[in-house]
């Protein structure tokens, strides 16, 4: 930005306009990866913000493809970060990694990740719990999101997406619960009839298919002879 012709009387300026500088191609960047598998993580393993940022390395193991969830951090009104159980009694829980990831978490980890075992997964800018607040600074994630055409979209979101692919598998309703960490059976049952509405839909589309196709009079050679 050095030799930016504009002056910009705030930081949050100057950030939006390289932002835009690097969408246009005219800013040169080099891309840093540390918070990607922190994205794919919280969306395939369905986790909170507050248990993905509470993980530490001895919580990963890649061999099993597993994530535990013990503990989560909760960020206080008047600015305080805690650290405690997670929100429900059955947040405390293993979950399944797609092995699709887990070379993106290996690379994580022995780049970002220090050696010990009680180190932080995803530490912040000093090396200490990362605040939402400084992820959507350092991600710009606002401007990514929207430039990808999802603009209001929420990391807490991600969990919503994961909760769904759970669904669509065809999980049974204890299963999904002790995915996602629910207690109580209203909550996954929600990802469940939405399933099964999109289903409904399907099955419409076939009917109306069906109905136009006996309205031409070939419905029968929909059907295998025998």
């Amino acid at each position: 930005m050095r030799t930016h012709p504009e002056s910009f009387l705030t930081r949050a300026e100057a950030d939006r306009a390289l932002w835009k500088m690097g969408m246009e191609g005219k800013a040169d960047s080099t891309q840093d990866r540390r918070f990607r598998a922190m994205v794919l993580l919280a969306t395939f393993a369905s986790l909170r913000w507050g248990e993905v940022s509470a993980l530490r390395r001895m919580d990963v193991d890649l061999k099993a493809r597993t994530v535990r969830v013990r503990v989560a951090f909760v960020e206080r009104s008047a600015g305080g970060l805690v650290l405690g159980p997670p929100k429900s009694k059955a947040g405390r829980r293993t979950v399944g990694i797609p092995q699709s990831i887990v070379p993106i978490l290996k690379e994580h980890m022995d780049t970002y990740v220090r050696d010990e075992p009680g180190a932080l997964m995803f530490p912040g800018a000093k090396g200490g719990p990362l605040r939402r607040s400084g992820f959507n600074s350092r991600t710009r994630w606002v401007d990514v999101v929207t430039e990808m055409g999802l603009s209001g979209l929420h990391f807490h979101d991600l969990r919503h997406t994961g909760n769904m692919l759970a669904a669509e598998s065809g999980a049974g309703l204890k299963d999904l619960m002790a995915r996602m960490g629910h207690d109580n059976v209203r909550a996954a049952m929600i990802y469940q009839h939405a399933v099964r509405g999109a289903d409904e839909m399907i099955t419409d589309a076939i009917d109306r298919q069906l109905g136009t196709r006996d309205d031409d009079g070939d419905a029968d050679e929909l059907v295998p002879a025998g």
